[in-house]
């Protein structure tokens, strides 16, 4: 009865040890009597126990692995600490179990090694603007090493390039030179436009301001034109009726002679205007040279009166 309970116990120990369960994205290498058997992926699996072993358990999922800091010296030599993370997974879990010892610590090295590489033939400045090259660089010749331990190098990513202080401290009065340089570009890119903006508009307005001017000037030669134009044809009907009047009254002055006792009444206003006339010489202080026999009035009438004779109208 003892032996038969031990058998069962030993028949339950021996199905226990032969079941295995492999979890999703793993992979578990078996050696069977110390060699390789065969690789059990995800599922259920049933081993020889005793006789089989599960020698090594592999992740299949992509690993962030965090690759120590380190001094790089650039082709300017230049330190620079440098330290990155580098992105694998494995491909082969049998290469990975029998490739390399520790293929994290070989990748790990490898990464190092190549960055040092790669940096060194790179200088200062260049580190900074060529990080993307830096990092293709490097996964490219891990990928290659790495085939031979089953594993599948993804990329690398360079966390911080940290050079000495004394050339952060020269890097920074670069920056702030060259940023002072860009203001005082921009200030003076700037007072130019604003001396282009100020001529633009001065020149702008004395060409509104000649217009206004030669418009002005154009209508006020229009208006002394048409004021001018006026006082002519205002002086010409002047004129006009002037000598309308001026006919009119000689011809009235003709037409009284005609009558009866028009010569007598001429010679009578001759004699007065004569009169008047004289009269103003006396009051007046002028010097004038005047006839000898000025005071005989009588012969000066009938000498004007002559004239009146001989110029008006002839009798029909």
């Amino acid at each position: 009865m003892e032996i038969a309970i031990i058998l069962l116990i030993a028949v339950i120990v021996f199905i226990i040890k032969s079941i295995k369960v492999v979890p999703q994205q793993h992979a578990w290498v078996v050696e069977r009597l110390g060699r390789y058997h065969t690789t059990l992926t995800p599922g259920l699996s049933i081993i020889i126990p005793f006789v089989d072993r599960i020698a090594y358990r592999h992740m299949l999922k992509e690993v962030p692995l965090d690759v120590p800091s380190q001094v790089c010296i650039t082709r300017d030599n230049t330190q620079l600490t440098v330290d990155g993370i580098l992105y694998f997974l494995v491909t082969d879990p049998k290469l990975a179990s029998y490739g390399t010892s520790n293929y994290i610590i070989a990748i790990s090295q490898l990464a190092q090694t190549t960055l040092r590489s790669v940096i060194g033939r790179m200088e200062l400045d260049k580190t900074f603007e060529e990080r993307d090259d830096i990092n293709r660089s490097v996964v490219a010749a891990l990928d290659e090493a790495a085939i031979s331990w089953g594993v599948k190098v993804l990329r690398y990513e360079i966390k911080d390039l940290v050079p000495p202080q004394d050339i952060l401290h020269a890097m920074q009065r670069q920056i702030t030179a060259e940023r002072e340089k860009r203001a005082r570009i921009a200030e003076s890119e700037g007072r130019k436009t604003e001396q282009i903006n100020l001529a633009s508009g001065a020149r702008e307005a004395a060409i509104q301001q000649s217009q206004g001017q030669m418009q002005a000037l154009i209508n006020q030669s229009e208006g002394e034109r048409q004021a001018s134009m006026n006082r002519a044809q205002g002086q010409a009907e002047a004129m006009r009726l002037m000598a309308d009047a001026t006919a009119n009254a000689l011809g009235t002055v003709a037409l009284s002679l005609n009558r009866e006792g028009g010569m007598e009444a001429a010679g009578l206003k001759v004699a007065e205007q004569y009169v008047e006339a004289f009269g103003r010489l006396a009051k007046e202080n002028n010097t004038l040279i005047l006839p000898a026999n000025v005071a005989d009035i009588g012969g000066l009438v009938a000498s004007a009166m002559s004239v009146v004779k001989s110029t008006g109208p002839r009798p029909k």
